[in-house]
């Protein structure tokens, strides 16, 4: 992976939203502990090297300010293991609506 990004160049990076001594009294102990962080993907606003600060703007035309963390990052999230009592549940579907033409 590389180190550098030029400009216009599909990048992510983080910052930190909330430090601990600013988050809320209301969430957990365990959370209370640790900063809220954010890592946001978007295209760079000028040439950077990783672990520096660098501007982008995301998808939804947001100018973003953190650390450069990967150049050409690709998506790594899922939403888990299928569920086998929900495969079928769009096709039941089609057939209640097509019964009630």
């Amino acid at each position: 992976m590389s180190k550098t990004c030029k400009q216009g160049e599909w990048v992510e990076v983080h910052y930190v939203v909330l430090t601990p001594e600013e988050r809320s009294p209301d969430v957990p102990e365990d959370t209370k502990k640790v900063p809220l962080e954010c890592w946001v993907k978007g295209w760079a606003l000028s040439s950077g090297t990783v672990g520096e600060p660098i501007e982008i703007r995301t998808p939804a035309n947001r100018v973003v300010k953190g650390t450069l963390t990967r150049v050409n990052p690709g998506y790594t999230h899922s939403f888990g293991p299928s569920v086998p009592e929900l495969l079928p549940v769009g096709q039941e579907l089609r057939a209640m609506l097509k019964e009630d033409e």
